[in-house]
């Protein structure tokens, strides 16, 4: 699992890569707390979330829009994220990913944005996300309005 920062235009942008889904999660919620602060401190309280959405996109975006919201209600920086993601189930007639419920299941370790240089993301866009399957696993390319 690895992360990239990018430059895009007047935003950044997080490419990453993970033998699975929930590696590729993980990774580019970790590019996301790097572009928002160079270095991070020991401590912290983990903390948990779990989010639903009807697509992989779609879930992805709801998951770094989520640590977004919890980094500015919890006044930390969401880092050394661990995320479970499910497909929705064939019993849910979806063979194909398509229409049925995906789920993220988190945590991510909480530091307090008074012990980090942080700089402000934000939001998460749509704009050139991709997340699909490769040879290789997974990957995943996330614009951050700044």
């Amino acid at each position: 699992m690895s992360y990239a920062l990018r430059d895009h235009t007047a935003d950044v942008a997080v490419e990453a890569t993970g033998e699975t889904l929930d590696s590729v999660f993980e990774a580019v919620a970790d590019g996301m707390a790097a572009a928002m602060a160079e270095s991070i401190p020991e401590g912290g309280e983990r903390f948990s979330l779990a989010i639903t959405a009807e697509g992989r996109e779609q879930l992805l975006f709801d998951y770094l829009d989520d640590l977004i919201y919890e980094r500015d209600v919890r006044g930390t920086l969401p880092i050394d994220n661990r995320a479970t993601v499910s497909a929705p189930s064939e019993s849910e007639g979806v063979a194909d990913g398509g229409g049925g419920r995906w789920r993220v299941e988190a945590t991510a370790r909480g530091v307090a944005l008074d012990r980090v240089e942080a700089r402000d993301l934000k939001a998460v866009t749509y704009s050139e996300m991709d997340l699909s399957q490769t040879e290789e696993g997974w990957h995943a390319y996330v614009v951050f309005d700044v």
